[in-house]
């Protein structure tokens, strides 16, 4: 099968030296063994039973297992390692520099880690931002703190040049970035800088997007927590709506593109009926806008909770057309656009309401990772070093089907992921909220009596 999605892993050259880290290469010897380039994963497992079942795929359309190798490209002594944390707080940061840290330092004897503060404008100069020594000891018990020792800040990844000429400076061996979609096409940028000079340098990926919105990852780290915090949030909001007369719980979570956020806290809290993401338009008047739907709900429970996503209801709300430093659009506050609109409305009907409008956002960021999100860090940190001690490049550590693997920069920035409105993701949402399949008007189809 030679059509399909490159998964082929760049390599900085031949590996020659033996790994310090002691495995075995046979199997069912009961010691833990190394993993080799030839081992592989299909990346899409679903299919029907029509056609050939006996289909045969190229090597570069599988994804490559993560892991020690046997050999390796850097001799440990000579490696200077870098490690940056870009764009917003995210639970988890300090769970990953801390893995990647202790195993540069521990597995490989790696002794020279250094800590870029402020994201990608800690490399220039103007900035005034001065590198942290890393160790062991610098990083013992930041696993039980949020946010990031390294501190974190959007913009500067544009600056390719001037990142690649401080890299090259600072004779950095390998550079492990911490980041979303963004953070990860300026590293391949970077990357692709550093190839142009014929530097050997390797530039590994650690996927951070606290929305899990990025391709070809089975599950971004944070997320776990994310979710975790916005139940509370949602728990809060329905106490609230439920203890007074018409009570309305509005929250807001993140999600400017794709909603899982949301879509994952109204499955595990069954207590929203209405959930509201980017990738499904609403209305709100109208014979079937959100409106008419809540004053159902409202008449025969005397209380609603709503969950939307902070990108959600663009054709409502509006862009503000301005930018952040990282690109991205800033969004109004669609939490306190509803709150307004749903308060009018309602004055207008005559029918009282009491909205409670809750926003836990920051603190949602800033929180520590929980324990499921805490060993995924440390498996990712883990694997991240494994990838660089061995010459991968441009190259993310990534979640798929529940194993460890290499993706290719190119392709994990390729696309975005978003919710499936026609997945079972979705579905479930549908079912467990029962709110309509459309609030649009122009798929309203009226019931007869």
């Amino acid at each position: 099968m030679s059509s399909g999605t490159d998964y082929s892993i760049p390599s900085l050259g031949e590996r020659k030296i033996p790994s310090p880290i002691k495995m075995s290469t046979e199997e069912g010897d009961n010691f833990a063994n190394y993993v080799s380039d030839h081992e592989k994963i299909l990346y899409t497992i679903e299919s029907t039973d029509q056609g050939d079942s006996g289909a045969c795929f190229d090597s570069n359309q599988l994804l490559e297992k993560a892991g020690p190798r046997e050999k390796i490209y850097f001799a440990p002594q000579h490696v200077h390692a870098a490690i940056v944390t870009c764009g917003g707080l995210c639970p988890g940061l300090n769970n990953v520099i801390r893995a990647v840290v202790r195993c540069l330092w521990y597995r490989y004897k790696i002794r020279r880690i250094t800590g870029i503060q402020n994201g990608y404008r800690g490399f220039l100069p103007e900035s005034g931002f001065k590198p942290l020594e890393l160790d062991p000891e610098i990083v013992d018990d930041i696993q039980t703190k949020g946010g990031t020792i390294l501190k974190s800040a959007r913009g500067g990844g544009d600056r390719v040049i001037e990142i690649a000429d401080a890299i090259e400076r600072m004779n950095i061996s390998m550079l492990f970035t911490i980041g979303g979609d963004g953070t990860q096409r300026g590293a391949l940028e970077v990357a692709e800088e550093l190839e142009k000079r014929g530097l050997k340098i390797s530039v590994i990926g650690i996927p951070k997007t606290i929305d899990n919105d990025l391709s070809f990852i089975q599950r971004s780290f944070g997320f776990d927590t994310a979710v975790t915090e916005a139940v509370n949030a949602v728990s809060a909001a329905h106490t609230e709506a439920h203890d007074t007369i018409n009570g309305v719980g509005l929250v807001k979570v993140m999600g400017r593109e794709s909603g899982f956020i949301a879509a994952h806290t109204a499955l595990a809290m069954g207590d929203v009926n209405f959930c509201l993401i980017p990738e499904s338009e609403f209305d709100l008047d109208g014979p079937n806008g959100l409106f008419i739907h809540l004053k159902r709900r409202l008449l025969d429970r005397n209380h609603a909770v709503i969950l939307v996503a902070e990108g959600a209801g663009k054709s409502q709300i509006g862009e503000t057309g301005e930018k952040d430093l990282s690109g991205n659009i800033r969004l109004k506050d669609i939490g306190f656009f509803l709150k307004e609109k749903i308060r009018d409305h309602f004055s207008r009907e005559g029918m009282e309401v009491n909205i409670k409008y809750i926003d836990p956002s920051y603190m949602i960021r800033s929180a520590p990772a929980n324990p499921n999100d805490s060993i995924y860090c440390s498996r990712l940190g883990a694997h991240a070093v494994h990838a660089a001690v061995a010459g991968k490049t441009k190259t993310l550590i990534s979640l798929v089907h529940d194993l460890f693997v290499h993706v290719p920069m190119r392709v994990a920035v390729s696309k975005r992921r978003y919710v499936d409105l026609e997945g079972n993701l979705w579905r479930d949402v549908l079912e467990n909220t029962r709110q309509p399949v459309s609030m649009k008007n122009d798929t309203y189809i009226h019931e007869e009596d």
